[in-house]
């Protein structure tokens, strides 16, 4: 398995795209990740930015860095988002190999902390995040928001 950013990887745009809708969009929003996606990969800023987990030649998951994750802490950047490992290949430490390459990218990036919302219990503080407080979505759903400290640049 190997992790890229799909700036890298724009042979494989319209599948990452699909794939990212499929597993977080609905019936009427697939021209938002479309149009999200296609107008992120040839920024020159760090943000955002779209990440896939490819293992022989098949999308198996993803994460992506993002400005905001729909959630109220506008004041929080950046976010950690769209963790999806596919079904056949979860269990497997995909998803832990995902939160890691998105810390360090985060890292590399000059950020000092990484957030994330979620409704999950449990999940991401065994590995290592901790409860910052809560947040809402634009539906008014209340969500759990994390922070991870990031580890500080050598002088």
């Amino acid at each position: 398995m190997e992790i890229v950013e799909l700036s890298e990887r724009k042979d494989i745009l319209e599948e990452a795209i699909r794939y990212f809708w499929e597993c977080w969009g609905h019936d009427n929003d697939f021209l938002f990740y479309k149009d999200f996606i296609e107008h992120s990969i040839d920024l020159q800023t760090a943000l955002p930015r779209f990440y896939l987990a490819i293992s022989k030649s098949q999308i198996i998951g993803t994460y992506a860095l993002l400005t905001n994750d729909l959630v109220s802490r506008q004041d929080l950047v950046p976010w950690f988002a769209c963790l999806f490992v596919s079904e056949p290949f979860r269990n497997q430490g995909i998803a832990g190999k995902l939160l890691a390459h998105g810390l360090q990218e985060a890292s590399l990036k000059g950020f000092e902390q990484l957030y994330l919302c979620t409704d999950l219990d449990n999940f991401y503080e065994k590995k290592g995040w901790s409860y910052l407080s809560k947040g809402y979505n634009p539906m008014g759903g209340k969500v759990k928001i994390y922070n991870h400290k990031l580890k500080e640049k050598a002088l």
